[in-house]
């Protein structure tokens, strides 16, 4: 299935099951896709993670029930998925910015939150410097963590700001960002900030070593200032390129970002001329 037109399926998905457990493994079953890439796509395209975009129009939906019905506040929660009051309190306040019962007595109103539509405009023109390569296995070393997907986009640079305030940069500069969900299909990965493994050296505590088997990548220049450049790049991966690729498809749950020492640059990474790159696992149709 077409990128666009699975984004649409999900969204129609969404609506037509919004009042029931649905997870974000559900949509992307529903659309024959491997959670790990639908959801990464899902966000570069819509700007949300799946999670992120079904509670808020549950919650959406739940302040429209509030103010045009005489619903207890309590059977709207149960409605909406939320198993307390206190629960659906916190999250309600904190998306529409006042408390249901606030709603209720009629001193505030609600925020909306559409439902997203596909549209299709006339695109293309545009320059990624890729490449498709054929790589052998090779070993990192690194510090590791398991995300969700979820909260990853806040959560990841968080690790990262944390891995050199405590020191592990001397052990591990951040060649790498492996990203690795060899299921293609949980609710979570893990995250590696790695070097290449020297199989001689010792690897000191706390640290773990992983093995990337032997693919064809599809490699992606990166060149700017971090972390504009990448971000741009990663973007139109799913909302460009994915879409008009012919040939290939995604073979794997791993995802790489490679980037280059910063210290030759005269503004490190935030040099106009720095350079990293994406790497996605690829095999032919």
């Amino acid at each position: 299935m077409e990128w666009m037109k699975a984004i649409q399926s999900a969204i129609e998905f969404i609506e037509e099951h919004i009042t029931e457990n649905i997870t974000a493994d559900d949509v992307a079953d529903h659309v024959f896709m491997s959670s790990f890439y639908f959801q990464k796509g899902f966000s570069m395209l819509c700007g949300f993670t799946v999670a992120e975009y079904i509670r808020n129009r549950r919650l959406a939906l739940a302040g429209v029930k509030i103010v045009s019905t005489e619903d207890r506040i309590i059977d709207i929660a149960l409605e909406y998925g939320y198993d307390s009051p206190d629960s659906f309190a916190k999250a309600f306040t904190r998306f529409h910015g006042v408390s249901p019962s606030a709603v209720r007595r009629g001193e505030s109103g609600v925020k909306t939150f559409a439902p997203l539509k596909i549209e299709f405009t006339l695109k293309g023109g545009y320059l990624m410097n890729y490449k498709i390569e054929k790589k052998e296995s090779f070993t990192v070393i690194g510090s590791a963590r398991t995300f969700s997907y979820e909260n990853c986009k806040e959560e990841i640079p968080k690790f990262w700001k944390e891995h050199y305030e405590c020191g592990n940069g001397k052990y591990v500069c951040g060649m790498f960002g492996v990203n690795i969900d060899p299921q293609m299909g949980e609710s979570s990965f893990e995250y590696l900030i790695a070097d290449i493994c020297d199989s001689s050296a010792e690897i000191p505590e706390g640290f773990v070593t992983r093995t990337i088997p032997e693919f064809t990548w599809a490699v992606f220049s990166c060149d700017g200032a971090m972390p504009d450049a990448l971000q741009d790049v990663n973007k139109k991966i799913f909302s460009e390129w994915l879409p008009a690729l012919k040939e290939y498809e995604f073979a794997a749950g791993y995802c790489i970002e490679m980037y280059d020492d910063a210290s030759k640059y005269p503004k490190g990474t935030l040099d106009e001329n720095y350079h990293a790159e994406i790497w996605i696992p690829v095999k032919k149709k």
